[in-house]
């Protein structure tokens, strides 16, 4: 009865209605597309780091991490590999040899993070392969090839089948190096990694060093998204029982915490933004109830003059503010999900944007990301909000006697 009562009277005017409800529908979807946008960019952001540089773990020698050295190669890998090559949680691995030097053109000089790979396992564990703008990726043909990134070509003025010269000390200590060609170009996300890293062959790189081994091993596991860490922690586990003391093995967020901030950082930003739209509302609920209840205010005087007793007449404002909160919430969220669904066909492109955010490893083509619990959060904070919102003006109602009630005149 209350609630059927409290539905005719929620659309006694309905332009005032309607219009509180198109503000909540409009602003929701404000609220929404914001949070899908920082989901969404934060997200890219951190698969991005996953997929270039971190993997979902890394494996070093514990010295490495450090105080890097050449020398400092893992400690007996055998039966890390072999691991890795039967547990069924590993997608793809690849064993790196790494060294801290110079590529040099005829033009210019740069510092550089030197990487020996394996040209099949780099290739499934990375999308550089895949992200070559120009030429090819590396393979077992010629001599001395190596990939750079765009960005370095064009600052030290090269091009396909250009020669470099890479410099780096080697296990004696002593300055080593040798002439390179270039075979292909890759662009990232990130300007900060397409700025420091190259890649050769591993075999190349350990026949210039000196010495042979590994200095990181990158391994993917069947955790596809970035939230989902079960395969990720049960692997580390194992590959740590398996692995020598003097060698460490690392999560994602464990090599890149800012990764990991970013991700703890998520849910507070949101419950901000939701918050400062509830805010919002609620002063706007706040004063559609009001309205409501003083030209109500003989009406309410009669009912509670014939024995309605107050606490119904409470329960009634609270429930005509509720349903207009589940009114516009539902609206709100249904609106929401088709514009989702829009968004993640077209993207959001970040124009000027882009190259800004390219340092922090971002896409330019951003699509925004929103979870079934935050629509649920977001109906259920709306509808709460309502209800508080009605305290107020039915306290205002209920404190006065129902002569007076009747007596009030608009």
């Amino acid at each position: 009865m209350l609630v059927r009562l409290a539905w005719r009277n929620l659309w006694r005017n309905r332009l005032r209605t309607a219009i509180m409800l198109g503000a909540m529908v409009f602003g929701l979807m404000g609220v929404v597309t914001l949070i899908g946008f920082v989901n969404g960019l934060y997200g890219n952001m951190i698969q991005n780091a996953i997929a270039w540089q971190t993997s979902h773990l890394q494996i070093h020698n514990r010295t490495y991490l450090t105080h890097p050295d050449i020398k400092d190669i893992i400690v007996d890998p055998a039966p890390l590999l072999d691991a890795l090559s039967h547990d069924e949680a590993v997608l793809a691995w690849s064993a790196r040899f790494v060294a801290d030097g110079m590529v040099a053109s005829a033009r210019s000089t740069r510092g550089v993070r030197i990487t020996g790979v394996d040209p099949a396992a780099e290739a499934a564990v990375t999308p550089v392969a895949r992200r070559l703008t120009e030429g090819q990726w590396l393979d077992e043909n010629g001599r001395n090839p190596v990939v750079l990134s765009t960005k370095t070509a064009q600052r030290l003025k090269l091009r396909l089948g250009s020669k470099v010269v890479l410099t780096f000390t080697d296990a004696e200590g002593e300055v080593t190096g040798a002439a390179f060609r270039v075979r292909g170009l890759f662009q990232s996300p990130s300007s900060a990694y397409d700025d420091g890293h190259l890649f050769v062959r591993r075999s190349d790189l350990t026949a210039l060093a000196g010495i042979e081994g590994y200095h990181e091993i990158a391994v993917v596991t069947t955790d596809g998204d970035y939230q989902s860490q079960a395969a990720t922690e049960a692997l580390k586990a194992r590959l740590s029982r398996l692995s020598d003391p003097a060698n460490r093995v690392r999560d994602w967020r464990t090599v890149q915490p800012m990764l990991a901030a970013i991700l703890g950082q998520m849910g507070t930003s949101n419950a901000i933004i939701l918050g400062i739209y509830v805010l919002a509302m609620s002063f706007g609920i706040v004063n559609v109830m009001l309205m409501s209840v003083f030209e109500r205010t003989r009406e309410f005087g009669v009912l509670m003059a014939v024995g309605m007793t107050k606490g119904r007449i409470f329960t009634l404002l609270l429930l005509e503010s509720g349903l207009l909160g589940l009114c516009g919430g539902l609206i709100g969220v249904l609106a929401c999900l088709g514009l989702m669904a829009a968004l993640s066909v077209t993207g959001i492109p970040l124009g000027s944007w882009a190259e800004g955010l390219g340092a922090f490893g971002a896409d330019t083509q951003l699509y925004p990301s929103v979870r079934t619990a935050d629509y649920a959060m977001m109906l259920l904070t709306v509808l709460a909000a309502s209800v508080l919102a009605a305290l107020y003006p039915a306290r205002q109602i209920l404190k006065q006697r129902p002569v007076d009630a009747m007596a009030h005149k608009l």
